[in-house]
């Protein structure tokens, strides 16, 4: 079956994956664009899951303050190579992450990281498990799997720090 380029070219737009992966998708799911993204999404957590276990010995810091100049975080993102480190998508990633410890104060990088016994709700505490403040459908954990599928190393949010005035 035949993939119009308008369709691979907007399911590349809606899920950031490669022309050959898009059109691959659309025609095992026969040209459907919704099960085409489903399909990207699990293959790019397929793939984020086989890196997994890859150091990620190389990457950037990178700062956001906000607006007013009364809220700031920084933070580290890893991967494996000073070539993914020095991306623009590697680069957007944690500028994304930066702006969304800004945003939403989380107190650990994913749910594991909570002390036992701690009170709150594993979604606000955890960055990982918190909805994209530009994307709500999807959490920090999918976007970063979603680049790790995309840029075909390992990435992980190592720490960060979140300063805001007066608190």
């Amino acid at each position: 079956m035949g993939v119009s380029v308008e369709i691979v070219k907007e399911l590349r737009q809606r899920t950031g994956a490669g022309v050959i992966a898009c059109k691959a998708s659309l025609e095992r799911c026969g040209g459907n664009i919704d099960q085409a993204c489903e399909d990207l999404k699990q293959k790019g957590l397929i793939v984020a899951q086989k890196k997994a276990q890859r150091a990620t010995t190389q990457g950037v810091t990178e700062c956001y303050i906000h607006n007013g100049r009364k809220v700031g975080a920084m933070v580290e993102l890893n991967c494996e190579t000073d070539f993914v480190a020095r991306t623009d998508q590697f680069l957007r990633l944690a500028h994304d992450v930066a702006m969304q410890i800004a945003a939403m104060s989380p107190q650990y990088v994913s749910a594991q990281d909570i002390p036992e016994g701690t009170a709150g709700d594993p979604t606000a505490l955890s960055l990982m498990q918190q909805p994209f403040i530009k994307d709500p459908s999807k959490t920090i954990e999918e976007l970063v799997q979603q680049t790790i599928a995309s840029v075909g190393e390992n990435i992980r949010i190592r720490r960060f720090v979140r300063y805001e005035m007066g608190a």
